[in-house]
């Protein structure tokens, strides 16, 4: 592809997630090359970064269209994208020529108004905290309470694309073992810095397709869904519940610190994402997991009152954690997807609670960097239920280098840690 056809197909992809809103854009831009097989590897990586670049910046990239009087529709956005990364007007005017593959030229007003972002870097003093953080209107005064006067530069980590994480399957080999394994398929790989289990790939590696990946020595996890698991502290022959399982990848690495002994409960309200574990499972070479489907009149919880160690609740969230990695997901959130959401973890963790044994341990975890949906959830938690107890996480902290977080909760951001944000609380139930 020519470098205006790769811009035309950016526009092209955007406008399919725009039309698209309520569906995730990495599974549209699936979607998108699934039926354009004739994209080559190389230019679907140009077309991708194009259009997260975008999607990253759009409600920058959109302030400085209104500034200037343009629309801020996917051609605009794309235009202004080149104009503040450096570009001069006379290039993007080549690019947009309007010949074969290439964008639709630009017209006198559109020229002349894009003219005034030459030299200008993305950012600017005149933005509102909301555009400049790339947030939403309503969430920002949530996010002034979580980061304070740090709000900016913890927001901005977001806009860095994510790492490659990888968790090795010691049911299959070493960390050593895994770095070699993926070295001779040319993937260089380095330990990660908290996580006993992880390691840490620099760009977007096939990683797949290789025989390391198949062959269940590693998975894909973020580190900081790795160390939610590594507090919970699951051992050999407990008897552990994922509440939340999803698809199993906490699953899966509980079961690795269990040595595939003792008992694993993956429960979800989605027949489908629990079938989806399977092959996950027999990858792995876990044989010790049974998966169990939440209905409606389940009678399943309350027939094993009381009878697990571990219950792990990775609560469905907000995401705003993972926003680096899903940028389209900022504007989807509303108000009252967090109320809502709000709700449904306090419902979820009152069940889920009733499976803990008196000295058994309840592990609420998030990917959302909200006080609403973590530290607000938790307080409320104990207030009505005074047979558990807040384990501080300076107390549990399994490993010999010092915990990442200063508090009572693993409390973890893109800036502060490099791993996506995620909240882990740890709850012992005292009688």
């Amino acid at each position: 592809m020519t470098p205006s056809a790769r811009l035309a197909a950016a526009i092209e992809l955007i406008s399919a997630i725009d039309s698209a809103a309520h569906r995730p854009a990495d599974a549209v831009a699936n979607d998108y090359f699934r039926e354009r097989r004739f994209i080559g590897s190389g230019d679907r990586r140009g077309v991708s970064e194009r259009v997260w670049n975008v999607l990253r910046s759009r409600r920058r990239l959109s302030w400085w269209l209104e500034r200037v009087h343009l629309d801020t529709g996917p051609r605009m956005l794309v235009a202004a994208s080149l104009m503040v990364e450096g570009w001069l007007l006379s290039g993007v005017k080549q690019a947009y020529s309007g010949g074969q593959f290439a964008p639709s030229p630009l017209g006198m007003r559109e020229a002349e108004a894009l003219y005034q972002l030459e030299g200008h870097t993305i950012s600017h003093p005149d933005m509102p905290d909301a555009v400049a953080v790339e947030a939403p209107d309503w969430i920002i005064g949530a996010l002034h309470n979580r980061f304070g006067a740090a709000l900016r530069e913890e927001m901005a980590a977001m806009d860095v694309p994510a790492t490659l994480d990888l968790r090795v399957n010691l049911l299959r080999g070493t960390r050593e073992q895994a770095i070699a394994a993926l070295a001779r398929e040319n993937i260089q790989a380095e330990p990660t810095k908290i996580s006993p289990w992880g390691l840490r790939v620099q760009g977007r590696r096939p990683v797949t397709t290789g025989a390391a990946f198949q062959s269940g020595l590693v998975e894909i996890q973020d580190e900081g869904s790795q160390l939610v698991a590594l507090v919970a502290d699951a051992r050999p022959d407990m008897r552990v519940v994922d509440w939340c399982a999803g698809a199993g990848g906490k699953t899966l690495a509980l079961a690795m610190v269990m040595q595939n002994r003792g008992h694993i409960v993956a429960c979800d309200v989605s027949a489908p994402r629990l079938e989806g574990a399977v092959r996950r499972l027999r990858r792995a070479g876990v044989h010790n997991v049974e998966r169990h489907l939440v209905e409606p009149g389940d009678k399943w919880a309350k027939r094993r009152a009381a009878s697990f160690d571990r219950v792990l609740v990775d609560a469905p969230c907000t995401g705003t954690g993972t926003w680096r990695r899903n940028p389209d997901a900022r504007g989807r959130l509303t108000p009252v997807d967090l109320s809502e959401l709000v709700e449904k973890q306090q419902m979820i963790m009152e069940t889920a609670s009733k499976l803990v044994k008196t000295g058994g341990r309840m592990v609420y975890a998030t990917c959302s960097v909200l006080l609403e949906e973590n530290e607000q959830q938790i307080a409320r938690f104990v207030a009505n239920n005074p047979n558990f107890r807040i384990l501080r996480l300076p107390t549990i902290w399994p490993l010999e280098a010092p915990p990442p977080c200063q508090g009572a909760y693993l409390s973890l951001t893109p800036r502060q840690h490099g791993t996506d944000g995620f909240f882990t609380a740890v709850l012992e139930r005292i009688s």
